[in-house]
C-alpha cells in the first residue's frame, strides 16, 4: 500500500492535467472579462461573478487531491451506491429544489447552490462501466442493451422533470460508449433517422413528411425484393411494423408541435429550421452572440477590449455563451487554440482508456470523452447559431461551481484509474 501511495503522483498523467488547468485558466480570464465592470477590476471581489468562480476553482484542488488520494478500486466497488445517491439527489430536488428559470434543478444551501445533474453524469459513467465491466456481460444480447439503457436514462428521465432538456440531451452521449464496447450501428442509424424525420416533419407539416416516407419506405422494398424475390415473403412483418412505426411517430410529433410544445419551444426549432428569424426575441441571444464573435475578426480585441463584452450585448455571456467572449477578444486565434486544447483532451481521454489494462476503467474513460465531447459541441454550436439554444456549459469554462466540479469529478476519476493502473489491479 505505500509503494502504491507513494508512487500516485509519479504515475499521473500530466498531459491531461496540464490540459485540465489551462482550460480552467482561461476560462477564467474569460469569466472576468464577460463580468467585471470599469468600476471594479479587484480581481479578489468575491461578490462578483469571477470572484465566486476563483473560490470554486480553489474548492476544486482538496476535490482532486480526495479524488486521487482514493484507492482507484473504490470507484469501481462503490459505483452501484454512488449511482443510486445521484437518483436520491435528482429525486430530492423536484421536492426541496430551487426553482431559478423555470426549472427546479438547485439545491441552495445557505445561498450557495448545487445542481445534482451536473455530478450525475460522473455516476452514470461509473454505473455503465461498472455493468458493462462485468465478466457475464454480453451488449448483443438485447436483455443486457435494456439494462444499459435503464442505466443511462433513469437520472435522464429526473432531470427531464425538472425540466432540463439540455442537460437530458447529455445521456445520448453515452451512445458512443455502447459503440465502442460492441452495440451495432443499427441503433444510430434509428436515431440519426428519427431525428431526420423530426426536424422535417416540424418543418414541412405531418402530410407531407408521412406521405413521402411511406412513398419513399414503398419504393425501397419494392426495390429489394426485386432484387431478392424471397424479401418480401419473409420480411413482411418488419415491413408491416415499420410502417405502423413511421406512422405513428410523424403524427406524434405533428401532434406534439402543434398542440403540446410551449409558443416558445416551437420559436427556437423554427428558428433553427430558418422557418422565422427572431433577432429582438428569442433568438436575440444567439445572435447577439454571434455578431460579437464576428467582432473580433482574426486576432480579436485583445483582453478587455470586447466593447460588446463589456457593453453586456450577449445575455448570459460568462455561462451558456462564454465562448463569444473568446471570440471577440481573442478572435479566429483565440477561438481555435480552445478548440484545439479540447480537441488534444479528448484524444488524449480515448488513448488511455484504449491502454486500460481493466475493462472498468476503459469504459469509464469513453463515457468521460463522450460527455466533453457532446457538450462541446452543442455548445459552441448553440453560440455560432447552428444548433438551438439549449442551455449547457462549456466544460471547466463557463461560470458555475456545480458545472466545474462536476466535470473535475469526471476528468479526475479517470485520472485515478488511470494512475497506477499496473499496482492497482
Amino acid at each position: 500500500m505505500r509503494q502504491q501511495h507513494n508512487n500516485i503522483f509519479a504515475n499521473l498523467d500530466w498531459a491531461l492535467i496540464s490540459m485540465y488547468v489551462l482550460l480552467v485558466a482561461f476560462g477564467w480570464l474569460n469569466i472576468y472579462a464577460a463580468s467585471s465592470t470599469d468600476s471594479n477590476r479587484e480581481i479578489f471581489d468575491f461578490s462578483t461573478r469571477y470572484g465566486k468562480q476563483l473560490i470554486f476553482i480553489s474548492l476544486s484542488a482538496p476535490l482532486t487531491i480526495l479524488i486521487l488520494f482514493l484507492n482507484s478500486k473504490f470507484y469501481e466497488q462503490f459505483a452501484s451506491l454512488l449511482y443510486l445517491f445521484s437518483l436520491i439527489l435528482l429525486a430530492g430536488v423536484l421536492l426541496f429544489g430551487k426553482k431559478i428559470n423555470g426549472a427546479t434543478s438547485w439545491y441552495n444551501f445557505g445561498g450557495i447552490g448545487l445542481q445534482p445533474s451536473e455530478f450525475s453524469k460522473a455516476f452514470t459513467a461509473l454505473a455503465l462501466a461498472k455493468l458493462m465491466s462485468d465478466r457475464q456481460y454480453n451488449l448483443k444480447l438485447v436483455k443486457n442493451q435494456i439494462k444499459a439503457f435503464i442505466v443511462i436514462f433513469l437520472p435522464a428521465f429526473f432531470i427531464a422533470l425538472q425540466p432540463d432538456m439540455g442537460s437530458v440531451l447529455i445521456y445520448f452521449s453515452f451512445f458512443f460508449v455502447l459503440n465502442r464496447e460492441g452495440l451495432t450501428l443499427k441503433y444510430f442509424i434509428v436515431g440519426v433517422t428519427t431525428i431526420v424525420l423530426f426536424l422535417l416533419t416540424i418543418n414541412f407539416g405531418t402530410n407531407i413528411v408521412l406521405i413521402s416516407t411511406m412513398l419513399l419506405i414503398t419504393i425501397v422494398v419494392g426495390y429489394v425484393t426485386y432484387k431478392n424475390k424471397q424479401f418480401l415473403r419473409f420480411n413482411w412483418p418488419f415491413i408491416l411494423i415499420t410502417y405502423i412505426i413511421t406512422l405513428i411517430f410523424i403524427s406524434a410529433v405533428g401532434y406534439t408541435y402543434t398542440n403540446i410544445l410551449e409558443q416558445h419551444q416551437k420559436d427556437r426549432f423554427d428558428i433553427l429550421l430558418g422557418k422565422v428569424k427572431d433577432n429582438r426575441g428569442i433568438g436575440y441571444n444567439t445572435y447577439q452572440a454571434e455578431l460579437t464573435i464576428k467582432s473580433g475578426g482574426f486576432a480579436g480585441k485583445g483582453f478587455l477590449q470586447g466593447d460588446r463584452t463589456q457593453g453586456n450585448f450577449v445575455p448570459e455571456q460568462d455561462t451558456d455563451y462564454i465562448f463569444s467572449t473568446v471570440g471577440e477578444e481573442w478572435g479566429f486565434l483565440g477561438s481555435s487554440f480552445v478548440i484545439i486544447l479540447f480537441m488534444l483532451l479528448l484524444y488524449r481521454i480515448i488513448y488511455l482508456a484504449e491502454n486500460q489494462t481493466n475493462k472498468f476503467a476503459r469504459i469509464y474513460g469513453y463515457g468521460l470523452a463522450s460527455i466533453i465531447f457532446f457538450h462541446l459541441i452543442v455548445n459552441v454550436g448553440m453560440v455560432i447559431g447552428i444548433l438551438p439554444t439549449v442551455g449547457i456549459p462549456l466544460p471547466f469554462f463557463s461560470y458555475g461551481g456545480s458545472s466545474l466540479w462536476g466535470f473535475t469529478l469526471l476528468l479526475f476519476i479517470f485520472i485515478r484509474l488511470d494512475a497506477h493502473k499496473k499496482y492497482d489491479y
